[in-house]
C-alpha cells in the first residue's frame, strides 16, 4: 500500500520513507520538559537543533494536553507560539505543526508559516476548527481522545479500545470528507495515553496494523508517557528515553509512519534502521 500525505497541495511519500515529528513545548507545565522552552529564542534553539538532528516536522504548542492541565487563554497561547513559529520560518523549510485546539490559533498560525494542524481534539473541541481546517490546505492529525485533558484519565472505559478507535477514525474521515477534505490531508493518531490505561496503550499498539482506516498513514506518539513508566517501574522522565527508541522502531514495523518524539536524533536513527531492514516488503 502507498501512503502519501497531502500538504499545502504537495504529496509528501510516506511508503518507504516515515517523518520524525519533533516537539517544541513552548509551556510552563509540559510533563517532559517543565518551562524549559517557554521563552521564545530558547524554544527557536531548540527547535533549530532538533531540524539538525533530522526532524523532519517540528510540533510547536503553547497549551499542555498532560493529563489534568488546565485551559489556556487564547490571547497567551498566541503569544507564546507566535514568535517561535515567525521566526522558525525565517530560518528553515522545514514543516511546522502547531498543536492546538483552537481554530483561532490554528489560523493565526498558518499565517505565520506553519503548515499542519496537530488537534488533540480530532477537530471536535473547537466548533470552528472543521470550517476553518476546510477553507485551508493544511495537513491534518486527527487524534483520539475521549473527554479533556483534564479528566481523560479518570477511569476511561471501552467495550473494544481498537474497534472504537477505528470506528472513530471512520466517522471523523466522513465528517471531513462532507466538508469537502480530501483524506489525503489527513493523518490518525491513536492517542496514547489520552483517555487509555495502560492495558489500552497496549492493546492499540498490538493492533496498529488495524489503524490504518481507508488508507491513511498513523502517527505514533508515545514518546516519554507514563506507560513506558508504568511498564519500567521507573518515574524518571530521562529513563524513558531509549524505550522510546525501541518503541519507534516496533511501530514503524508494524506500519506507523510518522512518530512524534521529544529526543529527535535516535528515534531518526531507530526509523531509517527499521526502514533499510524492511526494505520492500511493505
Amino acid at each position: 500500500m502507498n501512503f502519501h500525505w497531502r500538504i499545502h497541495g504537495l504529496d509528501h511519500d510516506l511508503t518507504h520513507r516515515g517523518l520524525v515529528m519533533g516537539i517544541v513545548n513552548v509551556t510552563p507545565d509540559s510533563f517532559s520538559d517543565g518551562g524549559r522552552y517557554l521563552d521564545t529564542g530558547r524554544a527557536v534553539e531548540h527547535a533549530l537543533t532538533l531540524v539538525s538532528e533530522g526532524a523532519d516536522i517540528l510540533d510547536i504548542g503553547g497549551e499542555s494536553t498532560r493529563p489534568g492541565a488546565d485551559p489556556v487563554e487564547e490571547a497567551e497561547e498566541l503569544k507564546r507560539v507566535l514568535p517561535v513559529i515567525r521566526a522558525v520560518r525565517s530560518q528553515t523549510k522545514t514543516l511546522i505543526s502547531i498543536d492546538t485546539m483552537k481554530a483561532s490559533v490554528a489560523r493565526a498560525a498558518l499565517e505565520a508559516g506553519a503548515d499542519i494542524i496537530n488537534d488533540v481534539t480530532g477537530l471536535r473541541g473547537d466548533p470552528l476548527m472543521l470550517r476553518m481546517a476546510a477553507d485551508s490546505e493544511a495537513g491534518l492529525v486527527v487524534m483520539h481522545m475521549i473527554g479533556t485533558p483534564r479528566t481523560m484519565q479518570k477511569q476511561p472505559e471501552y467495550r473494544d479500545v481498537v474497534a472504537e478507535v477505528q470506528d472513530y477514525f471512520t466517522q471523523r474521515l466522513r465528517i471531513l470528507a462532507d466538508l469537502g477534505i480530501a483524506s489525503e490531508r489527513v493523518v490518525l493518531d491513536p492517542g496514547f495515553g489520552f483517555g487509555k490505561t495502560l492495558e489500552h496503550n497496549i492493546s492499540l499498539m498490538q493492533s496498529l496494523p488495524d489503524l490504518t482506516v481507508q488508507g491513511r498513514p498513523v502517527l505514533v506518539g508515545v514518546s516519554r508517557k507514563s506507560m513506558i513508566s508504568k511498564l519500567l517501574e521507573t518515574e524518571d522522565v530521562e529513563d524513558r528515553d531509549w524505550p522510546t527508541v525501541a518503541l519507534t522502531a516496533h511501530s514503524r514495523e508494524l506500519g506507523a509512519r510518522i512518530v512524534r518524539v521529544h529526543d529527535v536524533k535516535p528515534n531518526v536513527h531507530a526509523m531509517r534502521m527499521t526502514e533499510a531492514i524492511l526494505g520492500n516488503k511493505e
